[in-house]
């Protein structure tokens, strides 16, 4: 992976449910981390040969592996949120991590 490629800051949120001091649910979505990644939108043919598989992917974000992340997860970029599509551990060899994303609204 080369590191020079991750130059937008992206944060990852998780769905959480606590329950406030009356018993009631508190759903949320609450910050996990943000890091460095690289932020791709897929375009022309390699977005087509993506519809082919995933009919929703419109963006790939490469970023450094984390093996917590999970598809429940959803990423943040400079205002617009991605619902992760399905993680992808590059080679195996858990460096990369690459997430093939949905943009929401």
């Amino acid at each position: 992976m080369n590191a020079g490629k991750l130059d937008q800051r992206v944060t990852v949120e998780r769905f959480t449910s606590t329950v406030d001091d009356w018993g009631t649910p508190i759903e949320s979505w609450a910050p996990l981390f943000t890091c460095w990644a690289a932020v791709e939108p897929l375009v022309g043919r390699e977005y087509i040969a993506a519809q082919a598989l995933q009919s929703e992917v419109t963006t790939r974000i490469r970023m450094r592996f984390r093996p917590w992340m999970t598809a429940q997860d959803r990423v943040i970029h400079n205002g617009t949120t991605y619902n992760i599509v399905s993680l992808i551990d590059v080679r195996s060899d858990h460096r990369e991590l690459v997430l093939m994303c949905k943009a929401v609204g």
